[in-house]
Formats: C-alpha cells, structure tokens, sequence
C-alpha cells in the first residue's frame, strides 16, 4: 500500500505547542481522537503510556515513536508531529525530540498495514530523511519525503538482488566473512522491532558481514532461523523486549540487549560478536524469556489476573456455545417431548460443550503460568474438579468451577517448580524434560492433591455455596442480584465486570439455576442502553459523533455488549459510571425480586425465549436502563465541547 495512506495529512501536527511528554502525548493522543482515528481517547492514552513505561520510545537524534495497539483504534494510522524548539522526550540520547511519530494499529490490523507501518519505521534510520523532516514545512512535503525515501529503499532493495543473483553462481570464498544471525522484538511490535532489524542489517552491510534477522512482530515471526542459520552463525543478537525462543541458542556466542540498542547501537554489537567478545549462551531450560523482559510485571495481582483472564477467555466458547444449545433444547423439548432425538441431540451437544468448561479453564490458567508443560496437568486437574470419585471414594460431589480455579493454578506452580528443580541434569538429559519428567510428575503431583485435598475440602465449600443460593431468601437474593448488576457497570468489561460474571458463571454450572446469569445479564445490557436513552431525549448535550454512538448502542445494549458505553464513560467518567451503576444495581436487583431466571449466559434480549419470567425480564432492564438514561441525561451539562 501506498505508505501515504498511512501518513494522513489530516492527523499531522507541523506546529506541536505541547512542552512535556504528557502535554505531548495528550496533544497527539486527542488530535487522534477529533478525526475519528480512535474512538476511546482514554485507553489508547493508557496503552502509549504503559508503552513508556516499558522503555522510552526517543530513541535519539531528535525522534520519539510513541505507539500502541489495542481495540481503541479505527484504522492504521501514523501521525506525523513536529516541535520546534524541541521537548524533553526521556530520550536515550538525552537531547529534546522535535520529530514525533505516533504509531497506531488495530488490534485486527490486516498485514498490509503491518508491512507498511514496518517499512515505514524501518525508513527512520536514514539520516538524510531525519535532517530533511526537521525541515518541512507542510504536510504534502512531508508525505512525499517518505514517499520518495521509500521509492528510494525498493530501487536499491531490487539493485541487491540483482546483483546478488548474478554472483550466486560463482564460486566464493567466505570462509573469513563474519555470519551473524539476530532476533529483534518489541512488546507491541509495530515500530522498534522494524527498525531495529534495518538498522542491523545497514550496519552489517558495511562491515561486510552476513546477516539474517529474524523478527518478532504484529505480523508473527518473520525470517525464521533455521536450525542451519543458527549453527552457521560465528554469533547471535537478541535485540528483544518480549519473549523470544531461545534455548535453540544454546552454545552459541550471544548478546541479549533491549530492542533499543539494536537501533542506536548496532555497530558495537556487531562489533563485540566481530571481535569474539560475546558471552557462550548456555540454555538451563526449554524457552526462556529473554533479559530485558525480566522485572517488567505489573505485580502479583496483575499476574493473577492475567493467568485468570487466560483461563476465561477460553473458556467462554464452551460456555456460551453449550449454554445457549442446551437452553434451545429445553425449547424444543415443549414441542417434540424428552424422548425426541431432536431434543436428545441438542441437550446432549450442550452438555458435552459444558463438560470441558472446568478443565479448559484449568487448563489455560496453567498454561499461562507454566507455559505448554502446564497445560495437561492443568486440564486434568480441572477434569478432577468436575468429576465425581464415587468408584473410589464413595462420594458424588466434586470441587466444580471453585476446584477447577485451584487446578489451574496448582499445575502451573507446579509446573514453574519443576523446572527450577531441574535446572541442573545434564544436557544430554534435556530432552527427558518436556517428553517425561514434566509430564509424569506434575500429573502425579496435581492429581494426588487434586484427589485427596482440594477435591473433598472444596466439593464440601461448593455443597454449602449451592445450599446458600438455592435457600436464600427474597431480601438476600435481591441484594446480591444488586450488587452483581451494579459490578457489571462498574468498569465495563474490566476486572469488576468479569469477576461478576465469572460468579454467575460458577453458580449457575453448580445449581443449573440461571437466576443470577439473569442479574448479570440485565447489568451488562443497561450502561449502553442509558447512553442511548440519554443521547435520544437530550441530543443537545451530546455531540453529533456521540449522539451516532448512541443509535449504535440500541443494538449493543439488547445485545449484552457493555462495552458499547466506554467511549462515552471515556469522555465523562463520573456522570457515566455512576448514572449506569445505579442503573444497573436496580436493574439487577429486580431480577431477584420477580424472580428471573436466565438459562443461557449471553445474548441479551435475544434469548428472551429462554428465560423464565420473561416479561419480568424485560421490564428489569427498562426500568434500569431508563433510571440510568435519566440521571446521566439530567446531570449531563447542557453545552458540551465540540470533538469536531
């Protein structure tokens, strides 16, 4: 594609008045957010500053790439903004930064715009280009400086090939050029890794060495080395913020530096790999992350949620896929009766579809612990969870979602340990590793706890939760169904709405009774649904891009899509989330009240046909979803700033 599509004159900043990097990033972050190019202002902010947390994005010589890649994103863009005094940037070189490059991709960004915004990032090491965008004036000069250094770059890649071609068939003596093999990575892939590997490879180029990069970016891993490249290669460089593979290193003379220095200090590290001073690599086990990764977790709660997060996600298709079936069958049994094959086949697909929703959770949670090891002694471990000893310990109850949650947890730890307990055999034994010692031991470790500890402690505990929801009264039912309704709204789709849902997924998996999958349900639909009511009755004080959200919010709300409300929450946090948590608590709360119960866990009013007190069903979410409507559309202020 042609590389200005992707330079939009519409987004570039020639006179950036920001002073700092906040002011920096909020200017660049919001001219985004006026042309359409993102459509929640406040998470793509979120992710270009987690992005700096990381490592600094100026790289030197004047240049800062700021970039990020989330759901917030419309298209793939890249704004262009320059200051002319210069702002202080935490660059690497210290000096101000007057050319600002912030990159923004999709989370679904086709490898069209990938390759284009790696071409793009790979032009930045042209030093010529650097000094005449330092001194452009308009946004038409700036477009045809990239395009006519990209013009430039594919004229000189194809004079390479050429000329390679023609000497491939003459015999050559390399037995003193250097060969190097290089790995570049970066946590979101879509600039430093790219230049990282041009700037390699123009340095390689006139030391006279061979090179292959490989690079691990938002387009996968391209230029894979081969077990022949790496045993070829006098030396290898890892330029890496994220995880890469490299016990396939192992023996081999090796640097592990951050993405960074494969920028600005490529020509030491060749250099240093030149000169034979690099470090033997002696891989202790399996994949290792590599250095510059190490330290950078958001702390143990972060950690947890994540592996939890893992765990849910995929378990989600089971449980809505089989959920939603079995729930159609009880439909179709009213008509064809509980004998029919017809009922028999869709209950039964269900039922097999929520089978594996314990053990795939286990599973997952594991294998975000302990990586693929951990994956089988999790899946089993959840297996446990869900399946009765009766043969053997003369008893039918099981631990369920709560043991299956311990199993996941267990086999990954497990996992991790064992590897730290191995870390020594010899390296003749590696392979024993993952093929047997792995396998065997956490299984057998799992299982033992899983059988004779977690098992009967927590099948006890899931006896008592059932009894507790099955025997609550209307006053208990309905504070709770207010409390989960009020949670769904609360952060929309974050760490609160997932833990409510997760709850109602659990309860309902042990009891069968969709009551609270009804709370939920009603929660979630309400935040969208309020924007909607609230954007129709009072259009003034919304602006027109909103007011096209709120029509689009009609059909997410009934959909149990929450996430619709987020770009207004964005906008105005407190009049949003405290208008839908009320909303939503009401909401939720009346499910209890009258007594809703929801077989299915999604799809909004769209599986009204399944609900019990269907009617009661619809009425929770009106009448939640208007109190909302009215308390934002009321406190809303009656002239809002224009985003146009």
């Amino acid at each position: 594609m042609d590389i200005r599509e992707l330079l939009l004159k519409d987004v570039m900043i020639m006179d950036l008045k920001a002073k700092s990097k906040d002011e920096v990033i909020d200017e660049m972050v919001h001219k985004y957010f006026e042309q359409g190019v993102i459509d929640d202002e406040k998470l793509y902010k979120a992710d270009i500053i987690k992005r700096e947390q990381e490592s600094t994005t100026g790289i030197g010589d004047g240049i800062a790439m700021p970039h990020a890649k989330d759901k917030a994103v419309k298209r793939a863009t890249v704004l262009f903004a320059k200051s002319e005094a210069g702002v202080d940037f935490d660059a690497l070189d210290g000096q101000p930064v007057q050319l600002f490059f912030m990159i923004a991709a999709p989370e679904g960004a086709n490898n069209t715009h990938l390759q284009a915004l790696a071409s793009l990032s790979s032009l930045l090491i042209n030093p010529d280009l650097v000094a005449k965008l330092k001194q452009a004036k308009t946004p038409d000069e700036v477009q045809q400086l990239f395009s006519d250094a990209q013009s430039a770059k594919e004229a000189q890649e194809k004079a390479d090939a050429e000329k390679e071609s023609k000497t491939s068939d003459v015999p050559q003596d390399n037995g003193k050029r250097p060969y190097v093999v290089a790995v570049s990575a970066c946590p979101n892939g879509i600039a430093h890794t790219y230049m990282a590997e041009a700037a390699l490879k123009k340095s390689a180029k006139e030391k006279n060495i061979d090179i292959k990069v490989e690079t691990n970016g938002s387009e996968g891993v391209l230029h894979r080395l081969t077990a022949e490249d790496i045993a070829r290669a006098d030396g290898v460089v890892i330029t890496a913020d994220k995880k890469v593979e490299m016990a396939r290193f192992n023996g081999k003379k090796l640097l592990n530096q951050p993405v960074i220095d494969g920028i600005n200090k490529s020509d030491e590290l060749l250099d240093q790999i030149e000169a034979g001073n690099a470090p033997i690599y002696q891989a202790v086990d399996g994949d290792e992350p590599s250095d510059s990764e190490e330290g950078q977790n958001g702390g143990l709660w972060n950690e947890i949620y994540k592996d939890l997060m893992n765990g849910v996600s995929h378990m989600l298709p089971f449980v809505v896929g089989g959920g939603i079936i079995m729930a159609l069958s009880f439909i179709l049994e009213r008509y064809v009766g509980s004998h029919s094959m017809y009922f028999l086949f869709f209950n039964h697909l269900g039922n097999y579809a929520f089978a594996f929703l314990v053990p795939i959770l286990a599973g997952y949670i594991a294998e975000s612990i302990g990586d693929l090891p951990a994956l089988m002694p999790g899946v089993v471990g959840g297996f446990m969870a869900n399946t009765a000893a009766a043969n053997i310990m003369k008893t039918t109850s099981v631990s369920g979602f709560i043991g299956g949650l311990l199993a996941g947890f267990l086999a990954g730890i497990v996992v991790n340990w064992l590897k730290k307990v191995f870390k020594g055999v010899p390296r003749s034994l590696e392979g024993m590793k993952p093929m047997l010692l792995y396998p065997i031991l956490s299984l057998i470790i799992v299982g033992v706890s899983m059988f004779f500890i977690i098992n009967p402690i927590f099948a006890a505990v899931n006896v008592w939760i059932t009894h507790v929801l099955n025997g609550m009264g209307t006053g208990s039912a309905v504070l709770l169904g207010t409390i989960l309704g009020g949670m769904m709204a609360l952060d929309m789709g974050g760490p609160f709405n997932k833990a409510a849902y997760t709850f109602a997924i659990a309860a309902y998996t042990s009891t069968g009774d969709g009551k609270l999958m009804a709370a939920v349900m009603v929660g979630g639909m309400i935040p969208p649904l309020a924007t909607a009511i609230a954007t129709t009755v009072w259009p003034k004080k919304f602006t027109e891009q909103e007011r096209q959200a709120g029509i689009s919010n009609w059909v997410l709300g009934i959909s149990f899509i929450t996430e619709g409300a987020i770009p207004f929450a964005t906008a105005d946090p407190l009049r949003v989330i405290v208008s839908s948590v009320i909303g939503s608590a009401i909401g939720g709360g009346l499910t209890q009240l009258w007594r809703v119960s929801v077989p299915a866990p999604h799809g909004g009013l769209w599986v009204l046909p399944l609900a019990s007190n269907g009617l009661f069903y619809v009425l929770a979410v009106v009448v939640g979803a208007i109190v909302a409507g009215i308390i934002l559309g009321i406190w809303r202020p009656v002239k809002v700033q224009s985003t146009k």
